[in-house]
């Protein structure tokens, strides 16, 4: 039971970490100093995706999941909902490039925009 909940303790942890990269920016817009957080993430999640690295999260839950005696991700809000968001069926190299690039691009818009705003404000 308790591997169980840390594994899905790291799925939530992992999905927050996927929010921050993709969506960080606009929490740089409300407060600038984030951006020292946001940054590094930023750099990491697109370098994981470009280069076809795996993000340490990933192993570790699957560590635990074993620690739990799971088979898989059977049963529960987290293995229904979210495994699938962070982990695709159909992730392939091509794939994952694509998201990379499109992190890059959201986060460069996100970027250009609250560069534009501080500008003319």
């Amino acid at each position: 039971m308790f591997f169980r909940f840390l594994a899905d303790l790291i799925v939530v942890i992992h999905l927050l970490f996927i929010l921050l990269v993709v969506f960080g920016g606009l929490l740089v817009w409300w407060r600038r100093y984030l951006i020292w957080l946001h940054l590094p993430a930023v750099i990491w999640g697109v370098g994981i995706e470009l280069l076809g690295g795996v993000c340490p999260l990933t192993p570790l839950e699957v560590r635990l999941r074993e620690g739990a005696a799971q088979q898989g991700y059977q049963g529960g809000f987290i293995e229904h909902y979210l495994i699938p968001i962070i982990y695709p069926l159909e992730m392939t190299r091509s794939v994952q490039i694509g998201l990379g690039l499109a992190v890059l691009v959201v986060n460069l818009a996100i970027y250009a925009w609250i560069w534009r705003r501080r500008r003319s404000g």
